[in-house]
Parts: C-alpha cells; sequence; structure tokens
C-alpha cells in the first residue's frame, strides 16, 4: 500500500505543536463518560498496517533492500525521500517561536488589568455601545456596555497594540483547529478568544504558579481530564490533546452555572470562587455583579476575553493589522515512534531544525521522544521530512541504537525520571555556573524549569538533568551516594548515624523540620538504599 498523505489546515498543523491566570485546585469531577482522543492520528501507520512494518523491522541487515547502515556524505545523511515530498514554509515556525514573548505581556496585563483608570485614546462611546450590542446579539456572552469594559478595550488599543497585531498573526495558525473541537462539544465558538488572553497562542506558556500550556491547565486539572504529565512530556502543551481537554472542562462548568461568563470565571479561579462570590453578592448571577468580590486576576480575567473579542471582530475600524499567510496549508503528518529518539538525532538524519521540532512537537519537555511500552509518542514532521523518516525508518533506529551504544551512556542519564536533581540555589548562584556544574546548558536548565529570564533567588529549587555521573552516580552496587566518614563533615555538625533498618522517611521523622529532600541534598544522595555506619549531614552546612 502506498504512502497516504495528509495535507493539514494551518490551524490542525500546529495544533499537532502541544488554568487561567491560574486554575485553583477547587475543581470538580470530570463526568464519567467524557473522553479525549489524546494522540493524533498515525495514518502513517496504519497505511504501513503496523505487521508489515514490523516485520520490515525485524529483517536483517544488507547492503540491499533496507540496508541498517546510515552514511554521511560532506557531513549531511543523505537519506531518499518519495517524489511527492512536499516544501514546507518555515517562515510561520519562525513567526509562532517569536510569540513565545508575548505570553508574559497578556500574563501581566490581565493579572494587573486596572480596569478604572481611562487610557488616552479616541474612542466614540455611542459607537462602541453599537458594536457592543451588535455582538451579544450573535454569541451566548452577556456583552453589554459599561465604562469599565471601554476602559479595557482602549488599554488595548494604546499599551498592547503590537500584541494583538502579532495574535491576530498567530491566530490563523490554532483558530481553525479550535473551531473544530469547539464545534464537537457545541461550544460557543468565540471561546477561542479565550486562548489569547490565557497564553497569547503560546503552547509552551507556563504561569507563575505553574499553569502551563495553550489553555494554562494546572498539574492537578490536567490529570483529572487524562493530560499525561511525566519527566518526558507534558500533554498540556500539546495543542490538540489540551484543547479536547479545555473543551470537556469549559462543558462541565457551563452544565453547572447555565451561564458563559460565570463558566470563564470558573476556569480561571475555580467554581468554588464564583460560588462565592455569588453568596457574597447577596445571591447575584451575573459576572458583573459579582465582579468586586472575585479574585483579582479573575475579576480582570472576562473584561480581558470580551475586549478581546471586540478587537478581533473590529480589527479593521480599528487599524490592526495581521500579516496574511501566503499558503493556506501546512503539509505534515505523524508517525508513532518504536525508539527513544532524540530531537538532535532526527535533525541531523532529516534535515529539520531542532526549533522547527519544537514547534512542531512542544509537548516533549527535554527534546527527547520516549519509547515507553502501552504509550503512543508521535512525532510530527513537514511531509517531505516525513517521507524521508518513513522510507527509512528500520535504517533510523538501528543507527540510533548504535549512536546511543557509542556513548558514554549520558543520554541515560540525562533522560531518566529517578535520576533527576532537585538543586537548592544558593547564594553568589547564576544559571551559568548551574549549568557549568552539570554538563548542562543554560537554555536547557530554563526549560526543564518554565524560567523566562535569568534570575534566581536563594532558596528556589531547580530540576536538573545532570549529564555528569559525578551528580547523579551512586556507589557502585549500593545505588547510593553517601558521606562514608567524617572527614567531608565540618566540624560541630549535627549528624545522623545510619543503624541497620533505617531508611531516609525514618530517620527524617527523627527530626523535626528535616525532610527526605533535605537528606538527599545535603548529603549527595541519588538513591534509597543507606549504608549502616555511615554518617548523613542533618543541615544545609556547605551554604
Amino acid at each position: 500500500m502506498g504512502l497516504r498523505t495528509f495535507i493539514i489546515g494551518i490551524g490542525t498543523l500546529l495544533a499537532f505543536t502541544g488554568h487561567s491566570l491560574a486554575q485553583q485546585a477547587d475543581s470538580i469531577p470530570k463526568k464519567e463518560n467524557d473522553t479525549t482522543n489524546r494522540v493524533p492520528l498515525d495514518t502513517l501507520a496504519m497505511d504501513m498496517e503496523g505487521v508489515k512494518q514490523m516485520e520490515l523491522m525485524s529483517a536483517p541487515s544488507g547492503p540491499e533492500g533496507n540496508p541498517l547502515l546510515l552514511t554521511k556524505e560532506e557531513n549531511n545523511y543523505t537519506l531518499k525521500d518519495h517524489p511527492e515530498a512536499a516544501k514546507f514554509d518555515s517562515l510561520w515556525l519562525k513567526e509562532l517561536s517569536e510569540n513565545a514573548s508575548l505570553f508574559d505581556a497578556m500574563y501581566e496585563e490581565v493579572s494587573q488589568l486596572d480596569v478604572e483608570t481611562v487610557p488616552e485614546y479616541t474612542l466614540d462611546t455611542e459607537t462602541l455601545k453599537k458594536r457592543l450590542e451588535a455582538l451579544n446579539q450573535k454569541t451566548p456572552f452577556n456583552i453589554a456596555y459599561n465604562p469599565s469594559l471601554e476602559n479595557v478595550i482602549k488599554s488595548f488599543l494604546t499599551r498592547r497594540r503590537d500584541l494583538m497585531e502579532r495574535m491576530l498573526t498567530a491566530s490563523q495558525f490554532y483558530f481553525p483547529m479550535f473551531e473544530q473541537e469547539l464545534d464537537s462539544y457545541n461550544i460557543p465558538l468565540e471561546i477561542k478568544y479565550l486562548a489569547i488572553v490565557e497564553s497569547a497562542l503560546n503552547p509552551r506558556a507556563r504561569s507563575r504558579v505553574g499553569a502551563t500550556g495553550l489553555w494554562q491547565f494546572m498539574y492537578s486539572t490536567g490529570k483529572m481530564y487524562k493530560l499525561d504529565v511525566s519527566s518526558y512530556v507534558d500533554e498540556r502543551r500539546d495543542p490538540i490533546a489540551s484543547t479536547k481537554a479545555a473543551c470537556a472542562y469549559l462543558s462541565r462548568l457551563y452544565d453547572i452555572f447555565g451561564d458563559w461568563d460565570l463558566a470563564l470565571a470558573a476556569y480561571n479561579s475555580g467554581p468554588g470562587n464564583v460560588n462565592k462570590a455569588i453568596r457574597r453578592s447577596g445571591g447575584y448571577k451575573n459576572y458583573w455583579n459579582i465582579r468586586r468580590n472575585l479574585p483579582r486576576e479573575t475579576a480582570g480575567y472576562v473584561p480581558a476575553f470580551l475586549a478581546t473579542m471586540y478587537l478581533f471582530e473590529y480589527a479593521e475600524e480599528h487599524g490592526l493589522k495581521a500579516r496574511k499567510a501566503e499558503r493556506p496549508y501546512f503539509e505534515t503528518d505523524t508517525v508513532h515512534v518504536k525508539s527513544l529518539i532524540t530531537f538532535d538525532q532526527i535533525s541531523e538524519l532529516v534535515g529539520v531544525g531542532v526549533k522547527e521540532l519544537e514547534v512542531l512537537n512542544p509537548s516533549y519537555k527535554l527534546n527527547i521522544i520516549p519509547y515507553v511500552k502501552g504509550k503512543n509518542y508521535a512525532l510530527r514532521l513537514p511531509k517531505e521530512a516525513m517521507g524521508k523518516f518513513v522510507n527509512n525508518e528500520t535504517a533510523i533506529y538501528a543507527h540510533v541504537t548504535e549512536e546511543l551504544k557509542k556513548k558514554e551512556k549520558p543520554l541515560p542519564q540525562l533522560v531518566k525520571a529517578d535520576n533527576r536533581i532537585r538543586y537548592k540555589v544558593r547564594s553568589g548562584d547564576y544559571l551559568g555556573k548551574i549549568a557549568e556544574r552539570y554538563g548542562v546548558g543554560v537554555s536547557q536548565i530554563k526549560r526543564w524549569n518554565g524560567l523566562r529570564s535569568n534570575n534566581l533567588r536563594v532558596g528556589q529549587r531547580l530540576t536538573i538533568f545532570s549529564r555528569r555521573p559525578v551528580a547523579t552516580s551512586a556507589a557502585k552496587g549500593s545505588g547510593t551516594k553517601t558521606t562514608s566518614s567524617t572527614a567531608s563533615i565540618p566540624a560541630g555538625t549535627k549528624v545522623h548515624t545510619v543503624k541497620e533498618g533505617d531508611s531516609l522517611w525514618t530517620i527524617s521523622r527523627k527530626y523535626p523540620g528535616v525532610s527526605i529532600e533535605n537528606l538527599r541534598e545535603w548529603n549527595g544522595i541519588s538513591g534509597n538504599n543507606l549504608k549502616p555506619g555511615t554518617k548523613l549531614k542533618l543541615c544545609d552546612c556547605s551554604s
């Protein structure tokens, strides 16, 4: 059977690349019959009919047919592709990649929105009233003129004009997919504007409280809607998976409140906070009547959403201009990986830049696609590169295996969740110093921890996947790196001598204020096994 290709619409393309300001833990159970298709359809694997592909994978290597050796010509791999491979327009990937910085601006704008200050902008109030009434008639939202909403619109047109124009451009990639999913859940299509307020259309966006992705799911809410979050993968950053989850959650909230304004407020701050605001207002159920009783960021959340909707609907009237996509479609497809593979390896083999891979596959946190039995992890590539990958799939996996064998096992140490380090920032630390200590890059530390700047604070905890064995290795056979004598322990330091039957948990219970994590950090312990006679420090003696 020949390879079938899909032409994916702009929005759908980047859908495969991956609340609000903070969904609170005060959430609600999901309906039992709610389902979320979390993995894009592997059209190529379906056409290869699975069994034939696995037979091919198990075929012996040789110089003819499907050779398992890949050779370089002038430092490049020359994999052959099928002739119908299409061109991929990387210009738009660059546009989306550059939009990442806009999340901070939108987050700040919404969380600190001042609806009382009147910005200096000429906007005829009567004209605005007529436009809002027209919007109100065609949407299920309670859109009515009030001075606060007018101030927000004026603020966006002055302080965030460039941001809104960039959103008009980026929305061409995401909105078609959003509308398809919203329609399937019978949710107002205008909800698509919510993703602008939430994340500025950045699938890698992460708020200060940990909300992540286009729809800014907190960890607990993401898990409730079956979004896979692990050391390798974060499906909150997957546009299709997270959009389905957002639709399911919003649908459930509307079932509770019967009002889309209140559903949006609950999406942002949790249903419990909305219920409290209703009670404190004396039983009012109109958003504008309970707004003063909501958390500060939620009080500005719905006005920001309505202002965004207005500006998109009347962009031309306000002179907001977007760059139009010259090509209406991108051609991409997915394939389920059958072996652990890194973005660097994929880039080297099929000629797609790592930055493009990050945009197309934003849910992979470490630029590594893991292979886990029972899980289906998909790689999304431009069709021209996908042809190269599938046509040489057997050789690629064999090559990757050989490459890993040649290394002194830095990659397995990097990706094992059990070997990750939790580092506590100390006085005098900076990202470059920490990165050098653990043999990683500054950009990697920032990506692993959702850092948007190089600033650190003393006491801050960082997750690091060290490439250096000294940082994660254990005493041979013990699985634990511990201090075997008192030589490295400063005089006067309070210590605990490990006894038979001791564990990190039992030791932490004996000393108030000392946690298992403290014991690991203070003593360089990476495993759980303790050797009797070992002396453990009970303080952060090096700080």
